[in-house]
């Protein structure tokens, strides 16, 4: 199998991963406690305007209030301005943004109690509340839908010129007047009609939150993005993706009819898996997880990557570790570089490293070799679906990468500042153990006779299991048929737990 997507879904989260030639490139988590806001509509209320940053905060009901810059308010376009035609490319629309001379400052635009109605565009992060923008925008099966926005664009990733110009003309006869529409790449080849059906469908979600926005009080939600399953089925279920393999039965009926709905030549890719060996087990996933969860990274040729998380950056530091080389030092230095540029743009990709980056090559003297190295990163991050750039190698040897951040890395997603160390370092979070105590009890699985499972963990862990995750627990005995016990053990790291069945 070349492209294959893989869902795995249980009562606390649902993973997603997509996978090129077995190798996982691209890796999602949405786990109930912690919902993806991103894409999600509301009407809002400000609550502080910050004119020295040029910057509003903005009450959306949530945990925190939204950050919204002035440059992410529409309602400051002035008549004549010319629209940026930034075409979307796989990773969502680049909205079409105002450009001019000047512009009013954020204190002449908004006002303390103002009512506005805004979409997430990057989600918590740390300890920061969701980024918010009034560019709202519907993604669809085929179309990117911009309500305030007069602009037709076509992905770039769509490289036939005769193609592109085919897809604009039809959306020029199917287009809603004074609405804007970002044709997707999986457009290539669609007829009219399945365009146009998208259109009205995307016409119909917008009018229901326009209905909601002069029903309901701020703050509220107005409209909610799809699930990971749907999103994930929507954004990268291509006629390039070999299969899609779901192990969740209901989701997977679900999924089928979505699919059979919008794309019929595609339901006989999707898969049911049932066997008892977990999805990402099976797949070996999840030995690739728990390698983006490591500080250290081994090359096959006895080289290693270091990877530290600092507030302001990632620094990923190259060492040649075991590998000692048969020729001269440079050209062992350089094969050890180019190896670490391969993993090192997979490891990115994959634990989701945003904003900068910091890497630290090992010194190479020949300008030639620095060429190399920089040209292999260019083209290691070129299939990046993240807004990158990349800086040429220093005479420090560093190369600065600049990546768009839009969520918590994997590493933020799933841990928590150590508790043991002070935050110096990191250790996976109570629930992330408890999840993983989970999926043991699940590979044991049923047993010809009633048996008991005692586990031993850290009492964060067990308390978690008895308070947040008792129902979890009680569905857990009904699903392997016997009685579990969880003791506490003071012994134990918080990481570690002890299972055994009697």
């Amino acid at each position: 199998m070349a492209l294959e997507i893989a869902i795995s879904m249980t009562r606390e989260e649902t993973r997603a991963a997509v996978l090129d030639n077995r190798v996982v490139t691209e890796l999602y988590v949405d786990r109930a406690k912690h919902k993806d806001f991103v894409g999600n509509i509301y009407k809002g209320k400000v609550v502080k305007v910050l004119p020295g940053m040029q910057a509003a905060f903005v009450d959306i009901g949530l945990e925190k209030a939204a950050f919204m810059h002035v440059s992410d308010l529409s309602g400051e376009a002035e008549p004549g301005d010319t629209l940026v035609d930034n075409e979307e490319d796989d990773k969502g629309p680049e909205l079409p943004r105002p450009r001019r001379q000047g512009s009013k400052p954020i204190e002449q635009l908004l006002n303390e109690g103002q009512e506005l109605m805004v979409q997430i565009s990057k989600g918590p992060i740390g300890t920061k509340g969701p980024r918010v923008t009034t560019y709202v925008s519907l993604p669809g099966r085929y179309l990117v839908f911009m309500p305030n926005v007069e602009h037709i664009g076509v992905s770039r990733r769509i490289p036939k010129d005769e193609e592109r110009a085919r897809l604009k003309e039809i959306m020029k006869r199917v287009r809603h007047p004074g609405s804007g529409y970002i044709v997707r790449t999986v457009s290539e080849g669609v007829k009219e009609e399945e365009l146009r059906s998208d259109v009205e469908f995307l016409n119909v979600l917008w009018q229901d939150v326009l209905k909601k926005r002069e029903q309901l009080s701020a703050p509220c939600a107005l409209h909610t993005d799809l699930t990971l399953t749907f999103r994930v089925v929507r954004d990268l279920f291509t006629k390039k993706v070999d299969r899609l393999l779901i192990d969740s039965r209901s989701e997977y009926e679900a999924v089928k009819n979505f699919v059979h709905r919008f794309m019929p030549e595609q339901t006989s890719r999707i898969q049911y898996y049932d066997k008892e060996e977990s999805l990402f087990d099976y797949l070996g996933i999840e030995m690739e997880i728990a390698r983006a969860m490591n500080r250290k990274v081994w090359l096959k040729s006895g080289g290693h990557i270091v990877v530290d998380h600092a507030e302001a950056m990632t620094v990923i530091d190259v060492n040649t570790g075991r590998f000692v080389g048969k020729r001269d030092q440079e050209e062992t230095i350089l094969k050890n570089n180019l190896e670490a540029v391969k993993e090192i743009a997979y490891q990115i990709k994959l634990r989701g490293i945003g904003g900068i980056i910091i890497i630290d090559f090992i010194d190479m003297e020949r300008e030639k070799n620095r060429d190399k190295v920089y040209q292999a990163l260019v083209e290691a991050m070129g299939s990046d679906k993240a807004r990158t750039r990349i800086s040429r190698i220093s005479d420090l040897g560093l190369i600065e990468i600049s990546r768009e951040r839009v969520r918590e890395d994997l590493l933020r997603a799933m841990s928590e500042p150590c508790h043991y160390c002070e935050g110096r370092g990191y250790t996976k979070s109570p629930t992330s153990v408890a999840y993983e105590i989970f999926r043991e009890v699940r590979r044991i699985g049923k047993a010809p006779e009633t048996q008991t499972i005692v586990i031993g963990a850290h009492p964060a862990v067990v308390d978690l299991l008895f308070d947040e995750e008792r129902q979890g627990l009680d569905a857990l005995e009904r699903q392997v048929d016997g009685k579990i016990i969880v003791k506490p053990d003071l012994g134990l790291h918080l990481e570690q737990y002890d299972i055994a069945v009697l």
